[in-house]
């Protein structure tokens, strides 16, 4: 605690650091945990995620074909829908399957919608982050920004001031990283099972005693497109494997 009432303390103007990928702040043992889809229990997420696109009439597989299409996608989301709709890869999910298929939607942190979701990121998986920032974009965009550097909470705490100005620093018994939302859906030890970048978030709301927004609230859409742009150029990592 003492550490985190430093860490409000801090000035705002601080130096930027470098930004640097998720798996850089990985201890040896969970990067090389993380690369072995042997020993990635996320994994299981995936291959349910697979499966579920052959299901259903009509099924993903109907409109989109093979799996394997979806490569590159992950890379470009979040993104703006032709409605003006900010959508993340779930929700672009969710609005798919209820407007094509005809269906009920999976739900938010539904074990089917992370297992899609992990299925289609992980065709992406490796390939550089490209998320498109300019037209309609730019307004969500300035609202990220503009949340990730805030003070919020009862310990008045920016991302900015753990994720970029302490990180890898040690927290808790783990490192602080960049902030990346790269390797989302990702399976969490800590959870015991796989969880949306939107439940990390709300951790980190709960965190710095700052009001935890609902999953898929605007507040946490705008930071994910922050997120994903100052990850541009570096590897999708999802699913990731988290302490």
């Amino acid at each position: 605690m003492k550490w985190l009432l430093l860490l409000a303390m801090l000035p705002l103007a601080a130096a930027a650091q470098e930004v640097r990928p998720s798996r850089d702040f990985l201890s040896p043992a969970l990067r090389a945990q993380q690369e072995d889809p042997s020993r990635h229990p996320g994994w299981l997420w995936v291959d349910e995620g697979e499966a579920l696109w052959r299901r259903g009439e009509p099924s993903c597989r109907s409109c989109h074909g093979d799996i394997a299409g979806m490569r590159g996608v992950a890379t470009r989301y979040p993104a703006v829908a032709a409605d003006g709709a900010l959508l993340n890869l779930e929700a672009r999910i969710e609005r798919c399957r209820v407007e094509n298929q005809r269906a009920a939607p999976f739900g938010p942190e539904s074990e089917a919608l992370l297992a899609l979701t992990a299925a289609v990121a992980r065709r992406s998986r490796g390939m550089p982050m490209s998320v498109p920032v300019d037209g309609p974009a730019a307004a969500f965009l300035e609202e990220g920004r503009a949340f990730y550097e805030a003070r919020q909470g009862q310990l008045n705490l920016s991302c900015g001031q753990c994720h970029d100005q302490n990180a890898g620093r040690n927290l808790r018994g783990d490192v602080i990283s960049n902030g990346l939302g790269t390797g989302y859906p990702a399976y969490r030890l800590e959870w015991n099972g796989m969880g949306s970048l939107h439940r990390r978030l709300r951790a980190c709301s709960l965190g710095v005693r700052a009001t935890q927004f609902p999953l898929g609230a605007r507040e946490y859409l705008t930071l994910e497109l922050y997120l994903a742009h100052r990850a541009r150029g570096m590897p999708v990592e999802a699913p990731g494997l988290r302490r």
